[in-house]
């Protein structure tokens, strides 16, 4: 994939840097701002861009506003955000963030940093994302369960419901979700079609497929 990189720790620039292209990724650009990001993103937009959320010069969200103006002009370009923290509203945004491609669009993600020294967690969510599927970090997806698991609609699903749900949060297809819950693939159909009833995501044709609202409704519970 062509790849450009946000990230204003030299150091950890550089890592990915390094790490991307000897995965074989093509790195167009490594900025230190979110002002670099969208004159490079401009120039020559990438499949991908991987962004700190938290950037020069106020260190709150130049990132994050940077990520959701690509989302809103490029849809065709990816998103994979880092976080030092769990941010539920930067999660929202960026699932919402303006893009109007619905189902068929490009692929969102939001890791925490941790989870970049983890190599193949981080590189599965670059390929999941660059695949145009979503890719949220486990534990932002476990904080969020801990949170929402006392409120509606959520609290209609079942305890293997909502580890379906979660999965799907964190970006994993229907046959990745069977791997992991060791259970089969139809299972897992038979769960997530349950879902969309309980939450009311039945029949949807507005852009946006069931799926995407349905990790939605959870990130925004």
């Amino acid at each position: 994939m062509r790849v450009m990189l946000a990230e204003d720790s030299t150091l950890l620039r550089e890592g990915l840097v390094r790490l991307l292209a000897e995965e074989g990724h093509e790195v167009r650009a490594a900025v230190g701002t979110a002002v670099e990001l969208l004159a490079a993103v401009d120039a020559d937009p990438p499949d991908v861009v991987v962004a700190d959320v938290r950037m020069p010069p106020t260190h709150t969200d130049e990132g994050l506003r940077a990520a959701l103006e690509i989302r809103s002009r490029l849809p065709e370009v990816g998103v994979l955000v880092l976080s030092q923290y769990v941010e539920k509203r930067y999660a929202t945004e960026l699932l919402t963030g303006g893009t109007e491609s619905g189902p068929g669009g490009a692929g969102v993600g939001y890791l925490l940093k941790d989870r970049v020294a983890q190599v193949d967690e981080f590189l599965d969510a670059l390929e999941r994302v660059g695949a145009g599927r979503t890719a949220f970090d486990p534990e932002v997806v476990r904080r969020l369960l801990v949170r929402s698991s006392h409120t509606d609609p959520l609290a209609r699903l079942t305890p293997r419901e909502t580890e379906v749900l979660a999965a799907m949060a964190q970006g994993h297809t229907n046959a990745s979700v069977a791997a992991r819950l060791h259970v089969s693939r139809s299972a897992v159909e038979k769960h997530i079609n349950a879902i969309f009833d309980k939450l009311e995501l039945t029949g949807r044709s507005d852009g946006y497929s069931r799926r995407v609202l349905a990790v939605l409704r959870y990130l925004d519970s």
